[in-house]
């Protein structure tokens, strides 16, 4: 490197004799503030990106097979042609469909219900070690999985026919009427409607009644001719109000003949016609009975894993009973049948914490036979999930599973289709935010350039010495390009320093945040050395090329010039 460097060395330090001039200092702070906060910002970014990648495969298997039709009963044959593709570890039948939780009187709808077999999906009774497709227990907080499938459990039955309703009178017609007539001799309900149609034919042979045909003396005479009709003798006897109150006698006497059992005395209710019903209608539990209100019967009811968040909402603790509600509303016609709405209990049996509020929240597991009991098509999935060996080649996985199937009935997706969206605004949000913290850098760079320009304005007189005594122009350019390359190098390095320490109390301090807004709980913070090296990199190509400029107009300088500017 010759004299060039020394020069360059003594070119960053003050007329001062002191260690680094003023103008130079802010530089390398430039640059160091600059590096620090693009490397914090990449590794926040990144932690999110990595956050949500482990906490979504926590969750989700890796691979889905899914089929474009919702009678999906021939999952076993797939599971046995995709567990047989290079790379797949473990395979397994899930079915998930949105329920409304209740308890007590809090209430949670739009919560998924997610039937799993807890052998393939959950590793429940395998041995040691044996793959299984979800990270469920690993994220068990309270609790354990293995009271999820009840002993005996077998998949439900397909039901083809409507469920029995109550059945709808229907009324006699004529022709009825007329044959039961002689079978019921006049007395029943068969006699009744035969002298109900008897009134009606003597009505139709009875003569008008006498109209009443007004003599012009207008409203006051057609008044005077109905009085007139309708005199006392007139009257009913039995229509006549009594004048005087019944006596003891009588009224004992109708008490008497009242049939045994029959209410005696006055009917009205304690507390006057204006009492107040109560708000709630107290059922015997002959009628109703509250399972949950019954350890005993609480403990046979079939499990369910709830997440954290969910259980806070309805206050859940282990071994509460909870009830879960198909969203059905109503009697609905689906496929030629009427379904009513389907209502189940369920034995909390674990909790779990995905540290992802979205599934904390709105995620309960259960085991796939329980779940398929909500519907009548039996023993049918919503498709096949699987677990692969390396997740970066969940993609060709899911190709090559596409091409082995060969079918237009069945679809796959990977991890990566499945939460596409997610991911790719994580990306867009990390390209964007670096690309606007790089501008710290640059506007570093031209603190870097201005300070060079100083120099080279107060060297003017070096340089043309330096000329003079036989420098070349290229030895002249690699004193100020040395120098700019110092200045980018400190601020870089300081920069790195200051953002692993800044990295670093974020981790150890854990910067809450709203789990609702972000999906999770704690500022995540990834610290990768290739991010770090890429951004130092970064940083002092731009001090480099920001020395060009002064860097050429030092070395085009010629010596009378120099010597004239003095």
């Amino acid at each position: 490197m010759g004299y060039p460097l020394e020069v360059a060395l003594r070119y960053l330090g003050s007329k001062k004799r002191a260690f680094i001039s003023v103008g130079t200092a802010f530089a390398i702070l430039g640059v160091t503030l600059g590096v620090a906060a693009l490397a914090t910002v990449m590794s926040v970014t990144g932690g999110f990106q990595a956050q949500f990648r482990e906490k979504v495969l926590g969750v989700n298997a890796h691979v889905l097979v899914l089929k474009y039709s919702t009678d999906f009963r021939e999952y076993r044959t797939i599971m046995e042609q995709v567990a047989k593709v290079p790379g797949v570890r473990a395979v397994a039948p899930f079915s998930i469909n949105p329920m409304m939780l209740t308890h007590g009187d809090a209430t949670a709808t739009g919560v998924l219900l997610k039937g799993v077999d807890p052998a393939t999906s959950l590793g429940v009774g395998q041995p040691e070690g044996a793959p299984f497709v979800l990270d469920l227990p690993k994220q068990v907080k309270e609790g354990s999985l293995d009271g999820l499938r009840r002993a005996g459990a077998k998949p439900p039955e397909r039901r083809t026919s409507a469920p029995d309703l109550p059945p709808v009178p229907v009324l006699p017609d004529k022709r009825s009427l007329d044959a039961d007539a002689g079978a019921d001799a006049g007395g029943g309900t068969q006699g009744l409607l035969r002298a109900i149609e008897e009134d009606l034919r003597r009505a139709e042979k009875a003569p008008e009644p006498e109209k009443i045909e007004p003599s012009g003396g207008g409203i006051e005479e057609i008044l005077a001719i109905e009085a007139g009709k309708l005199g006392a003798s007139d009257e009913p006897e039995g229509d006549k109000p009594r004048a005087d109150k019944p006596s003891d006698e009588e009224v004992a006497a109708a008490d008497a003949a009242l049939p045994e059992g029959a209410p005696v005395g006055s009917v009205e209710p304690e507390g006057g016609y204006a009492s107040v019903l109560p708000d709630d209608d107290d059922i015997p539990k002959e009628i109703d009975p509250d399972l949950c209100a019954d350890p005993a019967e609480v403990a046979k009811l079939p499990g369910i894993v709830v997440g954290v968040s969910l259980a806070k909402t309805l206050k859940l603790g282990l071994g509460d009973c909870v009830t879960v509600t198909s969203p059905t509303i109503g009697y609905s016609y689906s496929g030629g049948s009427l379904k009513p709405p389907v209502a189940k209990r369920f034995r909390v049996i674990a909790v779990f914490e995905a540290g992802f509020d979205q599934y904390d929240s709105k995620l309960v597991y259960t085991d796939l036979f329980e779940a398929q009991a909500f519907y009548d098509q039996g023993d049918t999935v919503t498709g096949v999930e699987m677990k692969v060996d390396d997740i970066d080649q969940a993609k060709d996985i899911a190709k090559q599973i596409s091409t082995n199937l060969q079918s237009g009935l069945y679809h796959t997706m990977d991890w990566e289709e499945l939460n596409h969206g997610l991911f790719t605004a994580l990306l867009i949000q990390q390209i964007l935010m670096s690309g606007v913290l790089a501008l710290i850098i640059v506007v570093a760079a031209f603190t870097v350039v201005a300070t060079l320009i100083m120099v080279v304005l107060d060297k003017t007189k070096e340089i043309s010495v330096l000329k003079a005594m036989g420098a070349t122009d290229g030895e002249i350019l690699r004193i100020f390009l040395y120098q700019g390359g110092i200045i980018g190098l400190l601020g870089t390095t300081f920069g790195l320093l200051l953002g692993v320490v800044v990295c670093k109390g974020l981790l150890v301090y854990g910067f809450p945040l709203d789990p609702k807004v972000y999906f999770i709980s704690r500022l995540p913070v990834q610290v990768r050395p290739l991010e770090f090296v890429i951004t130092g990199a970064i940083a002092i190509v731009i001090c480099l090329v920001a020395t060009i400029v002064p860097s050429l107009y030092a070395a085009r300088l010629r010596p009378a010039e120099g010597f004239r500017a003095q």
